[in-house]
């Protein structure tokens, strides 16, 4: 599992710190993080991670804005994307199963067992 490429896309520092502490704990070392949907778009012209975990509120590009432009673009469609949220609205919920590539949606923090969890899933 360590050789998967994880990409982490949050405006918070703190919690991507969080994230990729608690995702090398698991095994998961090689974590990038980026602040907005715009540099997340960046970063995937070069590289396809394996997975991201995308917030959907932030500066410059938010998540759904991240997800329309990946999917016009028709970039990393092997990516898996798990959609994080400070609330669990429904409206986002089936906003984002409108996108291929989006396998869970949860509600931040993450933590150790629905990081475990995920990770069984893809």
């Amino acid at each position: 599992m360590n050789n998967h490429l994880v990409l982490l896309v949050d405006d918070d520092e703190i919690t991507n710190f969080m994230s990729k502490q608690i995702l090398g704990e698991l095994g998961l070392n090689n974590v990038t993080s980026v602040k907005n949907g715009k540099e997340a778009l960046k970063y995937v012209q070069n590289r396809c991670p394996d997975l991201i975990f995308l917030d959907i509120k932030m500066p410059v590009m938010d998540g759904f804005e991240f997800l329309a432009e990946l999917q016009e673009k028709q970039a990393c469609p092997h990516t898996k994307i798990i959609m994080l949220t400070s609330s669990s609205r429904e409206a986002e919920k089936k906003q984002a199963a409108m996108f291929k590539n989006v396998v869970d949606f949860l509600v931040k923090p993450l933590t150790k067992p629905k990081i475990s969890q995920i990770l069984q899933k893809v």
